[in-house]
């Protein structure tokens, strides 16, 4: 079993002993911030690109990607950008596989 065989949370709850707690208005306080010119000139670029081609790769290159590294940006890069690594964590629980993407608290990119 691999992360992209969990399909919905409830599976996942209950595979991993999970508890879901539901937190209203989590991020209510946390102002939005602005893109950036270079997220929207990128983004106005690719999104009629990425939507013709119509596969999950071309999401992922065209829109997913651009959105996260600005984040890292946004951040002075303090912060881990993985796509596709490997993170075999707990393979009797089902955690092994290549993750999409995950951004970690650590700038550790190892």
């Amino acid at each position: 079993m691999s992360y992209s065989d969990f399909k919905t949370i409830d599976q996942a709850v209950s595979t991993l002993d999970l508890t879901v707690e539901d937190i209203p208005h989590l991020f209510s306080e946390i102002s939005p911030i602005a893109p950036s010119e270079r997220l929207k000139q990128t983004l106005d670029e690719t999104l009629d690109l990425a939507s013709s081609i119509s596969t999950e790769k071309a999401r992922s290159e065209l829109i997913i990607t651009p959105i996260l590294l600005e984040i890292r940006r946004t951040f002075n890069n303090k912060i881990g950008y993985f796509s596709g690594n490997t993170f075999n964590v707990e393979e009797t629980k089902g955690l092994t596989g290549d993750c999409n993407f995950i951004l970690s608290a650590s700038s550790n990119q190892s």
